[in-house]
C-alpha cells in the first residue's frame, strides 16, 4: 500500500470513469480511451502522478461535464501506464484519500478541479457495540468468501488482520461483487465509519442468505444429477442383461424399429448421420423426460419424409399424356402444348429440373383441375395447398424445434402426404398471400420456386437440406399484380382466358352434365338430357362469367329439381303455362329421360338475371350513354359510361367508385373535347354555363385503369352534340391529349365479354390488331365487326358519323341530331 503521507495537491486533474468506484487503499486497473482522458495521463509528471478518480452519474455520456460527475471521488496514484495497439491506455491506480470537488478550474483538454480532502468520522459511542459490529462484518464477509467460488480464500485472512474499521469498510465495499455502482458511491460519500459498517452489515446479511439458498439449490441439483447418472448406469446394465436373455422392453423395441427405418429410408449420407446422432441421443433419455417426445417426433418425421421414393414413370408416353389432357379439359391448347413440350424434353433428358408454371386466369376456367390432369398424365402423385390468406413464413419453412408443437412447413408436409419426392405440387391462389409481423411467405417461396436453389431447400424444423428439384411445381393466380416481382420472375406465366359460349356448351355437355347427373342420382333409368339451346339459355340469361363455375351450379339446380320430382312422382315443373306445348316431353318417356329445353330452364330457374339481348339497346337510347369493355380479375365485362349536362358554371363531377387513373382519363377526355369543340360541331363555350357529370354505374364496384378513356370521350361528345351512339357497339382504348388512341391489355377477355353481351361491333386501338390476330381464333370473331382506330376523331366518326365545324355561339343544325348512317366495316379474321 502507498504511504498515506503522500502530498495531495489542492488542484487535481479529474479522470471520469464509468460504472466504477475507487476506494482508498484499493488498487484498480482501468482502460483509458477517451481523448481527454488520454491527454490527462500523458500530461502527468514522471515523478508524481496524482489524479482524482470520479464516477459518472450516467455511464452513457461520452463527454461528461460538471453536472455529469459525482462530487465525491478518490485521490489516486498512477503506478503504471501500458500503451495498447489501438492507442488506448491501460493504467493501474491506487486510491489513498477521499476528496470532494469544490470548484472546476478547466474543461479542456481535460477536467481540472480544486479539491477538498475528506477524513473518516470515528464512532462517537462506547467501544463494545462498535467492536461487535466490526466483528459481525468480518464474520459475514468470511461467509461470503467461503460461499463465492470467484473470491480467493486469502481474503478471509486479510479481513481478520485489519485493525482500522474505516479501512475494513472500504476493503469490503471494494471487494464485494454484488454491490451496485450507486451503492458503492453512496458508501464512498459516507464519512461516518459506523454508518458505513452498518450499511455493509445489511448488504452482507442479504448476500449470505442468497448464497446459502443458491448453494442449497446447487446441492439438490447435483444430487439429482448423481441419481440420474446412477439410474442410467443401472439401466444400461439391465439392457445388457435383457439383451443376453433376449428380453427387450417396449422402449428398446421402438429404438430398434427406428434404427431399422433409418436404414431403409434411403436418406442421403448427411441426413443419415444426423438421424443416427439424434437416435443415440434419444436412447440416452428417459421416456419421462420433456425432450423425449420432441426428439422422437423429429425422428418420426425424418424417416417419413420421402427422401428417395419416386412415383413418376421412367418411360414417359407423350401420346397417352395428350389423350389424358384432351379427355379432361376442352381447348386450353397453349397449356397442353407447354406440358407436352416438358414431357418430351423430360423423356430425352431425365435429369432436367422441373419448370415452375403459373396458370393465370379468371375463376372457373379450370386452373386447379388442370393440375390434377397433369399429374395423371405424368403418372405422379398430386398435392395441392391453398396459399390464400397465409401470412406466416413458418407455414412454408416450418417452425424450429425449440417451439412447443413445432412442425415442418406445408411443403414438407405435402411431400409426406404424397409419399413421393416428385409429385405434381400445386400452390393455389399464390396472388392471395398475406404479409405481417410473422414474416413474408412470398419471400420464403423464392427458394422453393427456384430450380437453381430448391435442390437444397432448408426447412426450419428438419434443419437438413431437402431436394425439391424433382417436384413439378404449378401455381395459380387470378391476376399477377399482387405477386412480388422477384417471385413472378421465377415462374413461367401461362394465360388461361375465359371461354366462349360455344366452348361452354361443349364443356357442359361433355363434362358438367354427366358429372352433376351422377352426383344427383339421375342415372340407371332416371337420366336427364340438356339440349344445346337449354345450356345456351343458362349461359346467356343466368350466368355472366369467364369460367364455368356458375354454369355448373345452375345445371346442378335443374338436376335437383328433377331428383325431387322423381321422388315425389310429379312432373318436374307441373302445369307451368309456358310449357303447355312441352308437357308431353316433361312426362318421362319410356326410358325415364327428361329433356331440358330453354322453356324448362326458364320455368325451373325463374326470372333471367341478365338481359343481354336487350340491355345494351335499351340503355343507349339517349345521347351521352356509351358501352365500354373492361378487364377484371374474373374475366372481361362490359361497362356503361353515362354523361349528363345541367345549368351551372364549370363544375365537373365524377362518380361510380372510380380510381385515380380513371379520374385522370376523364379529365383528359374533357380537355380534348373542349379543345376540339369547334371541329366536332359543339359550341366552344359549352362549359361556361354548364356543369358536366360522368357516372359509371355499378357504383359499389371499384373501377380503375386508363382503357376507358375513349369511352369517356365518346360519351361527352354524344351528349354535347346530341347524337346517340349506334346500338350494340362497344369500345376500349387509352387516349392522349393530342388525340391518339393507345393500346390496352386484356383484348381477348374484352372481346369475349362483348360477345357475351350481344355486341356486334367493337372499336379497338390500331396497335392491338396483332393481339387480335394472334390470340383470337377465327370462330371467336364470327358475327363481330372490329374497327381499329389510331385517333379519337377516327373513333368518333366510326360510331357517331361525320361532324361539321360550328362557330362559337352557333346552334347545331337539326340535321346534326339525326342518327348517322353506319359506315361499312369488314370483320377481321
Amino acid at each position: 500500500m502507498t504511504d498515506r503521507r503522500i502530498h495531495v495537491p489542492e488542484d487535481l486533474a479529474v479522470l471520469p470513469v464509468r460504472d466504477t468506484v475507487l476506494f482508498p487503499q484499493a488498487v484498480l486497473p482501468l482502460t483509458v480511451g477517451r481523448e481527454s482522458s488520454v491527454a490527462l495521463i500523458n500530461s502527468l509528471a514522471s515523478e508524481e502522478k496524482v489524479i482524482a478518480i470520479v464516477a459518472q452519474r450516467d455511464p452513457r455520456v461520452e463527454a461528461p461535464g460538471p453536472t455529469d460527475l459525482f462530487s465525491t471521488g478518490t485521490a489516486a496514484m498512477v503506478h503504471k501506464v501500458i500503451r495498447m495497439p489501438n492507442n488506448n491506455l491501460f493504467i493501474f491506480v491506487e486510491g489513498f484519500e477521499r476528496v470532494r470537488i469544490r470548484e472546476f478550474l478547466q474543461f479542456e483538454p481535460f477536467i481540472r478541479a480544486r479539491m477538498e480532502k475528506l477524513a473518516d468520522v470515528p464512532p462517537g459511542e462506547s467501544a463494545a457495540p462498535f467492536e461487535a459490529l466490526v466483528r459481525n462484518v468480518q464474520q459475514l464477509f468470511q461467509e461470503v468468501v467461503s460461499l463465492t467460488p470467484q473470491l480467493s480464500d486469502d481474503l478471509q485472512t486479510v479481513v481478520l488482520n485489519m485493525d482500522d474499521p474505516g479501512l475494513l469498510a472500504d476493503f469490503v465495499a471494494s471487494t464485494l461483487p454484488s454491490l451496485s455502482t450507486t451503492l458503492r458511491q453512496e458508501l464512498l460519500e459516507t464519512l461516518e465509519v459506523k454508518t458505513r459498517l452498518e450499511r455493509l452489515h445489511r448488504e452482507l446479511s442479504k448476500e449470505v442468505e442468497v448464497l446459502q439458498l443458491r448453494s442449497k439449490l446447487q446441492s439438490q441439483v447435483q444430487d439429482q444429477v448423481n441419481q440420474n447418472q446412477r439410474e442410467y448406469f443401472l439401466r444400461e446394465q439391465m439392457k445388457a442383461i435383457q439383451k443376453e436373455l433376449g428380453e427387450l422392453d417396449d422402449t428398446q423395441r421402438e429404438m430398434e424399429e427406428l434404427r431399422q427405418k433409418i436404414e431403409e429410408a434411403g436418406m442421403p449420407e448427411e441426413v443419415k448421420k444426423e438421424a443416427q446422432r439424434e437416435l443415440k441421443r434419444l436412447e440416452k433419455m428417459s421416456p419421462a423426460a420433456a425432450e423425449y417426445m420432441v426428439a422422437r417426433t423429429y425422428l418420426d418425421w425424418l424417416v417419413a419424409v420421402p427422401w428417395s421414393k419416386s412415383t413418376g414413370s421412367a418411360d414417359i408416353d407423350v401420346a397417352n399424356a395428350r389423350l389424358v389432357l384432351d379427355e379432361d379439359h376442352y381447348d386450353l391448347e397453349k397449356v397442353k402444348e407447354r406440358i407436352l413440350d416438358y414431357l418430351a424434353v423430360k423423356k430425352l433428358q431425365p435429369a432436367m429440373k422441373g419448370p415452375i408454371l403459373c396458370f393465370v386466369g379468371p375463376p372457373g376456367v379450370g386452373k386447379t383441375s388442370l393440375g390434377k390432369s397433369i399429374a395423371q398424365a405424368l403418372g405422379r402423385k398430386f398435392v395441392r395447398i391453398s396459399l390464400g390468406g397465409i401470412h406466416d413464413e413458418a407455414e412454408i419453412r416450418g417452425h424450429r424445434r425449440t417451439y412447443i408443437g413445432a412442425l415442418p412447413g406445408q411443403i414438407i408436409q405435402g411431400l409426406r402426404r404424397a409419399e413421393s419426392n416428385d409429385p405434381v405440387y400445386m400452390l393455389d391462389e399464390i396472388d392471395k398471400l398475406g404479409r405481417d409481423f410473422r414474416g413474408d411467405p412470398a419471400s420464403a417461396l423464392l427458394e422453393v420456386l427456384d430450380p437453381e436453389q430448391n435442390f437444397r431447400f432448408h426447412d426450419h424444423y428438419l434443419d437438413i437440406p431437402f431436394d425439391l428439384s424433382k417436384v413439378f411445381f404449378i401455381t395459380t393466380a387470378n391476376y399477377t399484380d399482387p405477386i412480388p416481382e422477384p417471385l413472378r420472375d421465377r415462374m413461367e406465366l401461362i394465360e388461361l382466358p375465359g371461354y366462349t359460349e360455344e366452348e361452354k356448351v361443349h364443356i357442359a355437355q361433355k363434362y358438367l352434365v354427366p358429372k352433376q347427373a351422377k352426383e344427383h342420382g339421375l342415372q340407371d333409368g332416371r337420366a336427364i338430357r340438356f339440349t344445346d339451346e337449354a345450356i345456351s339459355e343458362i349461359i346467356r340469361s343466368f350466368t355472366r362469367e369467364a369460367g364455368v363455375r356458375n354454369l355448373e351450379r345452375e345445371i346442378a339446380t335443374v338436376c335437383r329439381k328433377q331428383a325431387r320430382a322423381i321422388v315425389e312422382g310429379k312432373p318436374v315443373v307441373g302445369d307451368h303455362p309456358e310449357l303447355a306445348e312441352d308437357q308431353s316431353k316433361l312426362k318421362h318417356d319410356g326410358e325415364g329421360v327428361l329433356h331440358v329445353t330453354p322453356a324448362v330452364v326458364r320455368a325451373l330457374l325463374g326470372v333471367p338475371r341478365f338481359r343481354l339481348d336487350t340491355e345494351v339497346e335499351e340503355r343507349v337510347q339517349r345521347p351521352g350513354v356509351v358501352v365500354g369493355v373492361a378487364w377484371t380479375p374474373a374475366g372481361g365485362d362490359i361497362l356503361f359510361v353515362e354523361a349528363n349536362r345541367m345549368p351551372g358554371s364549370k363544375q365537373f363531377t365524377v362518380t361510380g367508385s372510380v380510381g385515380e387513373v380513371m379520374q385522370e382519363s376523364m379529365q383528359a377526355a374533357l380537355t380534348w373535347v373542349r379543345s376540339n369543340a369547334e371541329s366536332l360541331g359543339i359550341d366552344p363555350n359549352f362549359f361556361k354555363e354548364s356543369d358536366l357529370h360522368i357516372h359509371v354505374p355499378a357504383g359499389a364496384v371499384p373501377k380503375d385503369g386508363p382503357s376507358a378513356g375513349l369511352t369517356m370521350v365518346t360519351a361527352l361528345v354524344s351528349l354535347l352534340a346530341n347524337r346517340k351512339v349506334r346500338p350494340r357497339v362497344a369500345m376500349t382504348g387509352e387516349i392522349t391529349l393530342s388525340g391518339q388512341v393507345l393500346p390496352v391489355g386484356g383484348i381477348k377477355e374484352k372481346v369475349l365479354a362483348a360477345r357475351r353481351a350481344g355486341i356486334k361491333e367493337v372499336i379497338l386501338p390500331k396497335d392491338n390488331e396483332p393481339n387480335v390476330r394472334q390470340d383470337l381464333p377465327a370462330h371467336l370473331l364470327e358475327g363481330l365487326n372490329l374497327h381499329f382506330v389510331k385517333s379519337i376523331a377516327e373513333a368518333l366518326e366510326t360510331i357517331l358519323g361525320k361532324f361539321e365545324p360550328v362557330a362559337a355561339g352557333a346552334q347545331p343544325r337539326p340535321s346534326e341530331t339525326k342518327p348517322p348512317v353506319p359506315l361499312p366495316a369488314q370483320p377481321v379474321h
